[in-house]
C-alpha cells in the first residue's frame, strides 16, 4: 500500500520511526516496541522494529538526501525510495518468493516498510566464510530470467514497455554507477581509493588505451540501451540467503538498461570471492571446495537463466519474431557478451574505485591482499578485452579456473 502523505521530509531516528509506524497502524504500541538502526550501506537508514505485542519484526528503510559515505556535499534525489519500492513490487509479480514483501511506502518520507530478513545471512558474508548455498544458482538464475523478461519489449511490446520505463527514470543513481564503474577507475579521479603498492598496476591500466576504448563502448551501452528493467546493483551484499531461501533486496539503482548488466554484477562478485578465497582459506580442502562451488554457481546461474529466458521468449514472446530459436540465440549471445564485459568493469571498480568489497579488503595479510588485488585487476581487464571470445559462461569459467588459480 501507499502510505498517506501528509508531511514533508525529515530524517527519522530510532524514536521517531516508532511514532511514525504507530501512526500508520504498522505498529501496535510504540511504548511496547524496540528499534535499532542497522544501516551499514552508503545511502540510507535501515531500522529494524519489533512489535512486542504481536512479536512481528519489520524493516523501515529511509533514503537520505545525500550519499552517507561522502556527506551532504554529495546530494541525491529522494525519488530513489519510490523507485526501490516500485521495483520490489514489480519483481513480486513474477518472483514473489525471491524479494521481501513490501508492507507500505511513503514518497514524502522516502520510506519503505518491508519484511524483516534478520534470520537470513548476507550472501557476501556467507561466501567469505566459505559457506555454500544449494539453491542459490537456481534462485538467482530464475530471478534474472523472470525480472529481465517481464519488463522487456518481447514481453510487453514497445508501448507498454515505454510506459513502464517512465516510472524508473533514475538519473542520480545512474550517474553514480556511470562515474564509479565506467569513468573514475580509468583516470586519476578524486574518488578512487587503492593502496600505494598498486600504483604501478593502476597507472598501467590508466595508460591502456585499448582497454579504455572497450570500457567506453560498455559505458555507451549502459547509457543508451534501455532493454529492460534492471535491479541495477545486484552484488552479493544485495542478496540475503538461508540454506533454503534467497531474497534479493535494495533495488534503489533500478532503471531501464542493458539486460546483461545485472548478471555481470553478480558474476563479478562471485569471481572476486573466488580470488579472495585463495588467501582467506588456510585449509586446502575447504579452499578448493569453496572455489569450485563459486565457479559452478556462476555456470549454473547462467544455465538456469538461459533455459528459462528461452522458454519465456517461446511461450510469452509478444510477436512471432521473438519466439524463434534464432532470435533467442542472438539475444542471449548479446546478453552473455555484455555481462562478461560488465563483470570486468565491476571487478576493476571494486579494487580501484570508491566502494570496495570486504571479500578482498578484509584479507588480513597485506601481501596476500595485494596478490588478490593484482589478480583482480588482471581478471577485470581480461574480461573486458576478451568478452567476445567466450561462447559460453562454462567456457569462461574453465578459463578462469585455469588462468587465475
Amino acid at each position: 500500500m501507499t502510505l498517506t502523505q501528509t508531511h514533508s521530509y525529515k530524517e527519522l531516528n530510532e524514536r521517531s520511526v516508532l511514532s511514525y509506524l504507530e501512526d500508520k497502524r504498522l505498529l501496535t504500541d510504540k511504548e511496547k516496541a524496540s528499534c535499532k538502526e542497522v544501516g551499514d550501506g552508503n545511502l540510507n537508514y535501515v531500522f529494524i522494529v519489533k512489535d512486542e505485542v504481536t512479536g512481528k519484526t519489520i524493516v523501515a528503510k529511509q533514503a537520505l538526501p545525500y550519499a552517507k559515505v561522502v556527506g551532504e556535499s554529495w546530494p541525491l534525489s529522494l525519488e530513489r525510495a519510490r523507485i526501490e519500492a516500485s521495483s520490489l513490487k514489480h519483481a513480486a509479480k513474477t518472483v514473489p518468493d525471491l524479494v521481501p514483501e513490501v508492507y507500505g511506502s511513503d514518497e514524502d518520507y522516502a520510506l519503505t516498510v518491508m519484511e524483516d530478513l534478520s534470520d537470513f545471512t548476507i550472501l557476501r558474508k556467507g561466501l567469505i566464510e566459505g559457506e555454500t548455498y544449494p539453491h542459490l544458482a537456481d534462485h538467482v538464475g530464475r530471478f534474472l530470467a523472470q525480472t529481465l523478461f517481464s519488463a522487456s519489449d518481447e514481453a510487453l511490446g514497445p508501448v507498454e514497455k515505454k510506459k513502464l520505463a517512465k516510472q524508473f527514470i533514475n538519473p542520480d543513481l545512474c550517474d553514480i554507477t556511470e562515474k564509479l564503474v565506467f569513468s573514475d577507475p580509468y583516470y586519476n579521479a578524486d574518488t578512487n581509493s587503492f593502496p600505494e603498492e598498486l600504483r604501478e598496476d593502476v597507472e598501467a591500466l590508466w595508460q591502456n588505451s585499448g582497454l579504455k576504448f572497450e570500457v567506453a563502448k560498455l559505458k555507451k551501452k549502459f547509457l543508451t540501451e534501455g532493454e529492460t528493467l534492471l535491479h541495477g546493483d545486484l552484488h552479493t551484499g544485495s542478496i540475503f540467503v538461508t540454506n533454503e531461501e534467497t531474497k534479493v533486496i535494495d533495488p534503489e539503482f533500478a532503471f531501464f538498461g542493458p539486460a546483461g548488466f545485472d548478471a555481470g554484477a553478480f558474476l563479478a562478485n562471485l569471481f572476486l570471492n573466488y580470488l579472495a578465497q585463495n588467501e582467506r582459506q588456510t585449509d586446502e580442502q575447504k579452499k578448493q571446495a569453496s572455489r569450485q562451488y563459486l565457479l559452478k554457481t556462476a555456470v549454473k546461474t547462467w544455465e538456469v537463466f538461459e533455459k528459462q529466458y528461452r522458454d519465456l521468449l517461446k511461450k510469452k514472446g509478444i510477436d512471432e519474431q521473438s519466439r524463434t530459436d534464432e532470435y533467442a540465440d542472438y539475444l542471449l549471445d548479446k546478453i552473455r557478451t555484455d555481462a562478461i564485459g560488465f563483470a570486468g568493469c565491476k571487478v576493476i571498480r571494486r579494487i580501484i574505485g570508491l566502494a570496495h568489497v570486504e571479500d578482498v579488503d578484509g584479507i588480513e595479510n597485506e601481501e596476500g591482499r595485494l596478490r588478490v588485488q593484482r589478480k583482480a585487476l588482471e581478471l577485470g581487464q581480461e574480461l573486458i578485452l576478451k568478452r567476445n571470445t567466450f561462447t559460453s559462461i562454462s567456457e569462461l569459467v574453465t578459463w578462469i579456473g585455469g588462468d587465475q588459480s
